[in-house]
């Protein structure tokens, strides 16, 4: 990703921050993807893997990025509490 793209991204519900999540928060949310608890801001399961994704400073929330292009939705945003083996900062 752009990292001046990225240096202009936040948070639409928080205005937090961004930055591309390391592999071993990925790891983390991919694990709970796969075990059905990784829930969206709609209460909806997150069904897909991510390839790759943003999170705030905060590490409570993850964006995914589809193809390059940030999905900036609240209610498609992952939060990150209650995923086992997700470091908060």
């Amino acid at each position: 990703m752009d990292r001046k793209l990225l240096d202009l991204l936040v948070c639409p519900t928080t205005r937090q921050p961004l930055a591309l999540l390391d592999d071993a928060g990925l790891k983390a949310v991919n694990a709970a993807v796969e075990a059905g608890t990784a829930l969206r801001g709609d209460g909806s399961a997150q069904a897909a893997p991510l390839a790759q994704a943003l999170v705030t400073r905060d590490r409570r929330t993850v964006y995914r990025v589809d193809d390059g292009i940030p999905v900036l939705l609240a209610e498609d945003a992952i939060a990150t509490d209650g995923i086992p083996g997700f470091a908060a900062a």
